[in-house]
């Protein structure tokens, strides 16, 4: 009769398996590292939990049964799984699985940042998935700070919820664009003064067209909000307006009908920097973050 009080450990299994591999229990004890007697118990309570024979024995020679047979496979992928369960759950522990989700403005694409950052992460964690997705800046603190998202890269400034905090990865400057039939086009430099009168298409980050203009002493005559830089450069080549940029999109994006200048001295800082939770706690995001935290400018 099958005993319902108990259950298979997995003591059981091991020690099944290791006489199950040498036919011999002696051997199959000091493969375990126990007694020999020990060891029969083990076998023998097996037996019971299944309420049938695993082995035949006598003084020559130990074989199994049908049922043993049967049970031995079953038993070795039962503790495989097992094993790989254990494994994984270690390596979830470390930060070698997982996975990520993360939100982007698209000048840290222009940049390279992202993608540079993306690369070294997953060669040192090829376990770790990473999602990532193109969000409206102004989207992306919040989300992150919901847990909807674990990293953000960003262009700063950008009011952070208290939970969050950020590491600049890229200090970058601003640049105008302009429609290439524009007198704009014409300049080798354009000043503060050159803009006075000029309609602004301003992008996500509107720092470069308020401090420039804030130079001038004259407020932007903003004519658009596009949103995304391309759309922002789509506008600048249809003649709607100018508009100021990273240098990065300069670098990257070419656009037909669009110029870029770059703007007087001293030159407006852009930054990209990623933003995170300041008490993350899956281990996954804590080793992206420890690597972009190493990667951080002063």
């Amino acid at each position: 009769m099958v005993n319902t009080e108990k259950s298979l450990e997995l003591r059981h299994f091991r020690c099944v398996l290791a006489v199950a591999h040498s036919l011999h229990f002696a051997r199959a004890a000091a493969e375990l590292g126990i007694s020999p007697p020990a060891l029969t118990k083990q076998v023998q309570e097996t037996e019971s939990l299944l309420g049938t024979r695993l082995f035949q024995r006598s003084k020559r020679a130990v074989t199994l049964t049908a049922a043993g047979e049967l049970f031995v496979p079953e038993a070795a992928r039962a503790l495989e799984q097992l094993e790989q369960a254990q494994d994984v759950a270690r390596r979830a522990g470390r930060g070698e699985l997982g996975r990520l989700e993360i939100g982007y403005v698209a000048s840290a694409a222009y940049a390279g940042v992202l993608q540079a950052q993306f690369a070294r992460f997953r060669a040192a964690h090829p376990g770790i998935r990473i999602g990532a997705r193109e969000y409206a800046m102004e989207t992306l603190p919040e989300l992150l700070d919901q847990g909807r998202l674990d990293l953000a890269f960003v262009r700063p400034p950008l009011r952070l919820p208290d939970g969050v905090a950020s590491v600049v990865l890229l200090r970058d400057r601003f640049v105008l664009a302009v429609q290439a039939d524009s007198p704009l086009a014409r300049l080798g430099v354009v000043a503060p003064a050159n803009l006075a009168q000029q309609a602004f298409i301003v992008p996500e980050q509107e720092l470069g067209t308020v401090e420039f203009s804030r130079r001038g002493g004259y407020a932007p005559q903003v004519t658009s909000r596009p949103g995304s830089l391309l759309a922002v450069l789509t506008e600048v080549s249809l003649g709607v307006g100018c508009a100021i940029v990273p240098h990065s999109v300069m670098a990257s994006v070419r656009l037909p009908g669009v110029e870029f200048r770059e703007l007087a001295q001293p030159a407006i800082s852009s930054e990209i920097a990623v933003a995170f939770r300041r008490h993350e706690q899956a281990p996954a995001a804590r080793a992206f973050i420890a690597q972009l935290r190493a990667a951080a400018l002063a």
